[in-house]
């Protein structure tokens, strides 16, 4: 399906068709916390996911589902809403004891100083293969 096609369901039927259960799952929860999850191009231009800290939007854009990233990037964004959770108006990182995997440190070592423990968190979470899970569990635990 091409991008045009994606983005034609999405205004027709407000999801894309391929969706799957994990991020539809993770959607729920997120939004059980008082996030808003928009699929629509984020405000910063050529992400693919961002967390809007002021409005508690996360920001999906379209095309993840196109490259098949969109359950990762949920995920990603959803480690953001529990650091934000545990941070109040701001991200705190959340003292995970996970290592960053090799393939995910040239994603996050472009950030500097906090910000670079705040996407570690974030893609080390976002690859693993229970990553729904474990972001559900982030937020059950840093959102009450």
């Amino acid at each position: 399906m091409g991008i045009i096609a994606v983005l034609a369901t999405i205004l027709l039927t407000g999801v894309p068709s391929s969706t799957d259960a994990d991020f539809s799952r993770l959607q729920q929860v997120i939004e059980q916390f008082g996030f808003e999850v928009r699929l629509a191009l984020p405000p910063k231009r050529g992400a693919y996911g961002l967390l809007e800290n002021s409005t508690k939007v996360i920001w999906i854009n379209p095309v993840v589902f196109e490259l098949g990233i969109a359950r990762q990037t949920l995920v990603h964004e959803a480690v953001h809403a529990a650091q934000r959770c545990n941070g109040g108006e701001q991200l705190r990182t959340l003292g995970l004891e996970v290592t960053p995997p090799p393939m995910t440190r040239r994603f996050f070592l472009r950030y500097h100083s906090y910000r670079r423990e705040i996407e570690a968190e974030a893609y080390t979470i976002q690859v693993q293969p229970d990553g729904v899970d474990l972001a559900i569990a982030l937020l059950q635990q840093h959102c009450k």
